[in-house]
């Protein structure tokens, strides 16, 4: 992949992830503060917990970190896939999101 797709594919991600928060903000009782400075995203929950989303473009990756650790995702093809064999990365923002929070979240592509 070059880089010019790399940035292609994970800005897409970036904004869904941006559309997903307004989304759910309209939605549901959560109130997440989405911050956007370049390539990453900051989201705080209520509780004042964060994830934050950032391109790691050298490496081709988004990374992710919550209370419950740092996650590196490529793309495959199909999908940005943890390299660690731990999911989908919509999946698991979803996860970690509804962890934090303490409400059930969806985000999708």
């Amino acid at each position: 992949m070059t880089d010019p797709e790399f940035m292609d594919l994970a800005e897409r991600v970036l904004k869904a992830v941006e559309a997903a928060c307004d989304r759910i903000n309209d939605s549901t009782q959560a109130d997440i503060d989405n911050q956007r400075t370049g390539g990453m995203i900051t989201l705080m929950f209520g509780n004042r917990s964060q994830i934050v989303i950032n391109l790691q473009k050298p490496l081709h990756e988004i990374w992710l970190a919550a209370k419950c650790g740092g996650f590196h995702y490529r793309f495959d093809g199909k999908q940005w896939t943890d390299t660690k064999g731990q999911g989908e990365f919509f999946a698991s923002l979803s996860r970690y999101a509804s962890d934090q929070s303490g409400l059930a979240l969806t985000f999708s592509a």
